[in-house]
């Protein structure tokens, strides 16, 4: 309860916004990935991204909560998704990979 009585009396400037316009994006990004990204700072309302040839490599996002969309915006400035996709490939693959261990019962040693 103390934390709401806090948030009523903050005073944020005045363009802070719920709404979150995102450019640079890969054109191949899907609703997904967006969620994965940028569902880490809170409730998500809506994600709009741009399919049409003048939109492509933009997107919307709406956040429930304006503190969540600020929270957001400070840490994501400047984020580069290509990196961050490029380690959730190579986790990707490494668990496909130790399924495919598993299921033909081969071992390696990691230790070397």
């Amino acid at each position: 309860m103390a934390m709401m009585q806090r948030r009523t009396n903050v005073r944020l400037p005045p363009e802070v916004n719920r709404i979150l316009y995102i450019r640079n994006l890969p054109y191949k990004i899907t609703a997904e990935e967006m969620y994965d990204i940028f569902g880490k700072y809170g409730a998500i309302r809506q994600i709009r991204v741009g399919n049409t040839p003048e939109s492509r490599g933009t997107a919307f996002v709406v956040y429930e909560d304006i503190f969540d969309a600020k929270n957001a915006c400070d840490h994501l400035s400047g984020f580069n998704s290509n990196k961050a996709f490029k380690r959730l490939d190579i986790d990707k693959k490494r668990e496909e990979l130790d399924k495919m261990k598993s299921k033909y019962g081969i071992t390696t040693d990691d230790k070397k």
